[in-house]
């Protein structure tokens, strides 16, 4: 048997070995359930869960009814029950998933030999050996590419921390079936811990009983930190490291910091009311903590590792005379872990960095050497200890232990993680106004052309003098607003300048929003132009250009700051770097899926242009949503998304909701992801390096223009029935479960950033779960087949055009997979249960008629265009995931609709049921564990 034939068999058996612990944890599912409801439970689920497949298998009228009498005929109890049978095994299924996902690239390690796997690091750096690309090129590339990976606590993950603690405890159990050495009995006690694991999740509690506040999101995103990610973070460099060594030897590689992570949770002030100054300072002392506690830990075990005596080897002078100068600065050290061994120096020499490190929480002792000042000075340490370890050939344990806490220091410093501050622009106008006219400088800056604004502005950051007053009395909104940036000043100071770095501004629309925030950082000293003229500036103001509108506004917005002198001098005390945020939420509820995919690519290049005239390199910020109806895609899909020469000033991405939980809460899964993202940031880097010449470039812009021309047909047709449509709105509100998703306790922000029904004002991330929840997706796909189809109108040459597009043209093949995906996720039968909620028959037969006309467009042209039989057919294990998973998801479907029809009719006669309202929303637990992206 050849190598490959060798892979792919083995390949088979891990399919087989997930089959087998759904099954194994299947089973387990219904002896909980016996064992809790009695056999009547089980047979009841069982029941529906065989109607529902066979349903799905051939939809028959009587089946259905008999179906639909079932479900409607349970009791409030055993309904309660049923529902959370069908939840909880869509937990169990991600669990064995999740696992399966760490199994397969295990298997493909150990079966493929020397075969590299593709996307992993090793492929990335092969390939650069294989194109001859030179040592000095290599090193220029990693110099320039920077990932940044920011969480947000968009409201989307609806799992409490509690059982996402048992899925954690469940999935190395899962694991361990795979051990061939476990004896018979051993394996019967790992059924006995599942059993009672499975019994420990059916008793605890889905739903949260209250909203959780800002800190709780600050600690659901530290966990990641906390159980993942400081590990595996620096295994991934480790991995580059080893690769280059591989492949281009004689250099000693310590790759630049590329690849981290930042956060919004605690920051991101945007329709929160709830994220205060106050709240800020807190998150960061938080992450503090966490760091530093980590640090810590990591010291006690060098204590012991690090036994080094000088009996037998040699100790450098620079080491013992460290120690000297800590115990001139500490004494006698109060940690436990203190060991005076003249002979084995290491260990004391830790010691006294842990004294230091706990030292450091100590204010008191700000600048003495009783404590570490800076990440700095911790890090120079460490190397004092890794230059000795290597003076006596202890490389191995320099390597192991010292070279990875020394990359931990250099990502996570003492802050952990940077974090962003972000608010609306509206807030910066309002307090500017109110500033202004207390200081008689204008009357209503509010009501000044946006050229008055920026001369206005342009001159107070020319002028040194302070704005504001300790004297003068401001409203609470602009008092919290001045409050930030003091924050941001003592954070820097305290953190160090890489704490906080960023000021986004959302809904910018205009240069005036940027200069706003520029001059409240001038009040506290964020940004200062000294005696001699030089500008220093360690707060950047970022704007986030969100509508179709925004988009087309945003280069003449940059270019307009990039003329004003003192702006240009602030981004180039930044580097000559400026950060600028792309979103994908509101741009696609604006326009729709296709229209708003174009209008990026049309804005990230455009946008680069014009800073490229001014000598400026552009970090962007994608503002990336898990569900595809917000740009949702696998990492590494979507930076090769992006046009390769846009992305040399780096890119950031926000990771948010269940894509944090999916990609970072186990260790295999979440360096998978990492490695992947670090081949696609290679790769890209190649490209824009080395530019392929495959294609003409008049082929290039008529493809270009035919993208245009389908982006403007689809914005026509999405707009039509979300913006012109009178009875859309009714449709969106009746046939979704919109207003009881708001209801769900898995945010601290309102759903909505005014109060308001006007659809302008609803946040795009119940508008898309809303969507997902009813079956539709209707955001991931509507009005695409209309615009392709038209283009092709009948024409067979430019359906050619098309499926070469799909071939050749990399936008474009992203753009029809990602729409394949929603379209098999979305099912309109399911749909159309949800439709009859809606009272209004015209309204209810009318558009949905035209969303099934549209779905079935859509689907047809996407195989004509890919050349398949059917839906997702160039990705069979999603496709295979996504059919064996929707019989289940299906019975939550059907009982939602009953129960949300129920509930709003109790409501409608000003009468209310919680524990209805409890089912409801464990219907929304149970079909967002189902679908997996659901925001």
């Amino acid at each position: 048997m050849s190598e490959q034939n060798t892979v792919t068999a083995n390949r088979s058996q891990p399919s087989n070995l997930l089959r087998r612990d759904v099954r194994f944890l299947g089973n387990i599912l219904g002896e909980v359930l016996v064992h809790q409801g009695g056999k009547e439970l089980l047979e009841i689920v069982e029941k529906i869960r065989e109607m529902s497949k066979t349903l799905r298998a051939e939809f028959l009228p009587e089946l259905y009814d008999e179906f639909k009498k079932v479900t409607e005929g349970l009791s409030p109890e055993i309904r309660h029950q049923v529902i959370r049978a069908f939840a909880i095994y869509f937990q169990l299924v991600n669990i064995a998933e999740q696992n399966h996902r760490v199994r397969r690239k295990r298997d493909y390690e150990r079966s493929a030999g020397e075969a590299v796997q593709p996307g992993s690091i090793e492929s990335a750096i092969k390939e650069l050996k294989e194109q001859n690309v030179s040592i000095e090129d290599v090193e220029d590339m990693l110099s320039g590419i920077s990932l940044e990976l920011i969480m947000t606590a968009h409201p989307t993950e609806a799992t409490r921390r509690a059982v996402m603690d048992i899925h954690k405890r469940m999935a190395a159990e899962v694991m361990e079936l795979d051990n061939p050495t476990l004896t018979y009995r051993e394996r019967e006690k790992l059924r006995e811990k599942l059993l009672n694991e499975v019994l420990t999740l059916w008793q605890t509690d889905e739903l949260r009983d209250r909203k959780p506040t800002v800190l709780d999101e600050v600690r659901n995103g530290m966990y990641y930190f906390e159980e993942t990610l400081f590990e595996v973070l620096p295994n991934v460099y480790e991995e580059l490291e080893r690769n280059l060594e591989k492949y281009y030897p004689g250099r000693d590689w310590h790759v630049p910091t590329y690849l981290r992570f930042g956060s919004w949770i605690g920051g991101d002030r945007d329709g929160n009311p709830s994220v205060t100054a106050n709240v800020t300072w807190e998150t960061l002392a938080m992450q503090r903590q966490l760091v530093l506690s980590k640090y810590e830990s990591i010291l006690k075990e060098l204590v012991n590792v690090l036994s080094f005596s000088t009996n037998i080897v040699h100790i450098p002078d620079e080491l013992l005379e460290s120690i000297r100068k800590d115990e001139d600065a500490i004494g006698t050290v109060q940690c436990v872990e203190f060991r005076r061994n003249e002979k084995e120096p290491y260990r004391t020499k830790v010691s006294y960095m842990i004294e230091k490190l706990i030292n450091t929480r100590d204010e008191s002792l700000k600048g003495t050497n009783k404590r570490y000042n800076s990440p700095e000075e911790l890090k120079q340490d460490l190397y004092i200890i890794d230059r000795s370890l290597r003076h006596h050939f202890a490389d191995y344990v320099a390597d192991t232990h010292v070279r990875k806490l020394i990359r931990q220091v250099e990502l996570f410093g003492f802050h952990l993680s940077a974090l962003d501050i972000r608010q609306h622009s509206k807030e910066h106008e309002n307090a500017m106004t109110e500033i202004l006219a207390k200081m008689h400088i204008v009357e209503n800056y509010s009501d000044l052309s946006e050229d008055e604004k920026i001369e206005l502005l342009h001159n107070l950051l020319k002028d040194p003098r302070p704005l504001t007053s300790g004297h003068l009395t401001y409203s609470e909104s602009t008092r919290e607003c001045l409050d930030v940036y003091q924050t941001v000043y003592r954070a820097q100071q305290e953190f160090g300048d890489n704490c906080i770095s960023s000021y986004l501004i959302s809904m910018t629309q205009g240069a005036s929003d940027l200069l706003e925030v520029m001059v409240f950082a001038k009040e506290v000293g964020l940004f200062r132009q000294e005696a001699d003229g030089s500008i220093v500036c360690t707060l950047q103001s970022v704007p986030l250009f969100e509508t179709i509108d925004d988009l087309h506004a945003a280069p003449a917005i940059m270019s307009s700051l990039f003329e004003l002198p003192i702006y240009r001098s602030a981004v180039k005390a930044r580097g000559d770097l400026q950060e600028i945020m792309l979103g994908y939420s509101d741009s696609n509820k604006d326009g729709g899926v296709v229209t708003a995919n174009w209008e990026l690519r049309v804005a990230l290049k455009e946008i680069t242009a014009a800073a490229t005239a001014y000598d400026v390199m552009l970090k962007f910020f994608h503002g990336r949503g898990g569900a595809l109806g917000r740009g949702g895609m696998p990492l590494n899909r979507s930076i090769l998304a992006q046009p390769p020469h846009t992305v040399g000033g780096g890119i950031k991405i926000t990771e948010q909701g269940e894509v944090l939980s999916s990609r970072y809460s186990m260790q295999g899964i979440a360096y998978r992801s990492l490695e992947q993202a670090t081949w696609a940031l290679i790769t890209s880097a190649r490209l824009a390096k080395f530019p392929p010449n495959k294609l003409e470039d008049s082929t290039k812009e008529q493809w270009e223009e035919i993208a245009k021309t389908i982006s403007e047909t689809a914005q026509n047709k999405y707009q039509d029935l979300i913006f012109r449509d009178p009875g859309f709105l009714t449709f969106f509100r009746e046939s979704t479960p919109l207003a009881e998703v708001g209801e769900l306790n898995i945010g601290s922000r309102p759903s909505k950033r005014k109060n308001s029904d006007r659809f302008e004002d609803l946040r795009a991330i119940p508008w898309v779960f809303a969507w997902t929840q009813s079956r539709y997706l209707l955001p991931a796909w509507y009005a695409a087949g209309t615009a392709l189809n038209e283009y092709v109108n009948g024409s067979e040459q430019n359906l050619a055009t098309l499926k070469q597009m799909y071939e050749h043209f990399p936008f474009f093949r992203s753009l029809i997979d990602n729409l394949q995906m929603a379209l098999a996720k979305a099912d309109l039968i399911i749909a159309r249960e949800y439709a009859s909620m809606i009272k209004d028959e015209e309204i209810r037969t009318r558009i949905f008629g035209l969303i099934e006309q549209e779905y079935k467009l859509t689907s047809e042209m996407i195989l004509k265009i890919s050349g398949q039989h059917e839906i997702l057919d160039n990705v069979p294990v999603i496709q295979e995931s996504i059919r064996l998973r929707n019989p289940y998801v299906d019975p939550l479907s059907y009982l939602q609709v009953q129960l949300v029809q129920e509930l709003r009719e109790l409501r409608s006669k000003d009468e209310d049921d919680t524990e209805l309202l409890r089912e409801v929303l464990l219907t929304i637990n149970g079909i967002a564990a189902g679908l997996r992206n659901t925001g």
